[in-house]
């Protein structure tokens, strides 16, 4: 009875189901769930598919820089300079509309104004060896700088028409380029990091940064095209904000850091490198959305919202350190 017993456990415990019910994305998804319905309680106007439609504002722009900081995270590293990114690839896109660029040349100095910001953050980091929390914040503060410089108290407008379609435009009745993006976006960062070497490279860095390097991983080159991915996907944020503005004002994103941080670790990426999912990432950035949308519905002010955002992250970073402990002292 005993040897059959202990065969049969393993067996279990390897069950797709078990590990579906049992993973952190399945409860994640619950809890969204929950939202959903608490929301569809609280307002008759939740459900409204226009209303909807514009929630998905709320958590597209951040969710696509979150993707590419879920890989920086579970490298190990952090680029917490993101939001000072959109700012200054915004301001560089005004400036050129100001010259007379059209939109495929916005596109193009956004896009390239990006990757030299993730660039610069992957020298300090991956080359220069410096700490990624150090360089990102002095970034923070070096990028917005610059659009205040330039732009001061003033702001770039006048747009070309075909501009504005990246952030409000509809490819189909409800279903915005943004939603479409997003979609595009998660299934790529799915594939690099589940279904790639590169993405195994990544988490192996996260997990042991010496033995990847001894292994034949090119760490330094993975963390530097990871911080160059992380600027890119802020440039197409940056791109899609300034869109859905219309205009250029060098607070643009102040405090995106925060959320973003928040709906890649509340996707359960471990903050300390090492492990994390895609569709983790993309079920709490929905979460997210459904919560500050719903908040805002019932006319919740944004400090509160800032406010339930940091306690949200907290508690995020301290439930599995929580939870570890006390397994710990169950099992001693």
């Amino acid at each position: 009875m005993t040897g059959t017993h202990s065969n049969n456990i393993p067996d279990r415990l390897r069950s797709p189901l078990i590990r579906m019910i049992a993973s952190w994305e399945f409860l994640l998804l619950c809890v969204g769930v929950a939202i959903f319905f608490l929301n569809v309680q609280a307002s008759p106007y939740f459900l409204d598919p226009w209303n909807l439609s514009d929630a998905t504002f709320n958590f597209t722009e951040k969710a696509m820089i979150a993707f590419a900081m879920a890989l920086v995270i579970i490298s190990g590293e952090i680029d917490l300079s993101v939001a000072s990114i959109i700012a200054l690839v915004s301001t560089c896109m005004g400036f050129a509309v100001q010259l007379g660029a059209d939109t495929p040349m916005l596109i193009g100095i956004a896009v390239l104004v990006g990757a030299a910001c993730g660039a610069f953050n992957g020298f300090l980091v991956a080359v220069m060896g410096l700490p990624s929390i150090v360089v990102t914040i002095g970034t923070l503060s070096l990028f917005r700088g610059i659009a205040y410089i330039v732009l001061g108290d003033k702001a770039y407008s006048g747009y070309p028409e075909s501009f504005a379609f990246f952030g409000q435009g509809y490819v189909w009745w409800v279903i915005t380029f943004e939603m479409v993006l997003f979609v595009v976006v998660a299934i790529l960062f799915y594939i690099l990091l589940h279904r790639t070497s590169f993405g195994r490279s990544t988490i192996a860095i996260g997990n042991n940064p010496t033995a990847a390097l001894f292994s034949g991983i090119r760490v330094s080159r993975v963390k530097f095209v990871l911080f160059v991915l992380t600027g890119i996907m802020a440039a197409i944020a940056a791109v899609c904000l300034t869109s859905r503005l219309g205009s250029t004002r060098p607070s643009i994103a102040v405090g995106w850091e925060l959320e973003i941080v928040t709906m890649v670790v509340l996707g359960g990426v471990n903050i300390l490198g090492g492990s994390g999912t895609i569709p983790g990432v993309v079920i709490a950035a929905i979460v997210m959305g459904m919560v500050t949308f719903g908040l805002g519905l019932l006319n919740v002010p944004g400090i509160v919202m800032s406010i339930f955002i940091g306690l949200l992250l907290i508690c995020v970073i301290a439930l599995p350190i929580i939870i570890r402990r006390t397994r710990h002292r169950v099992a001693g």
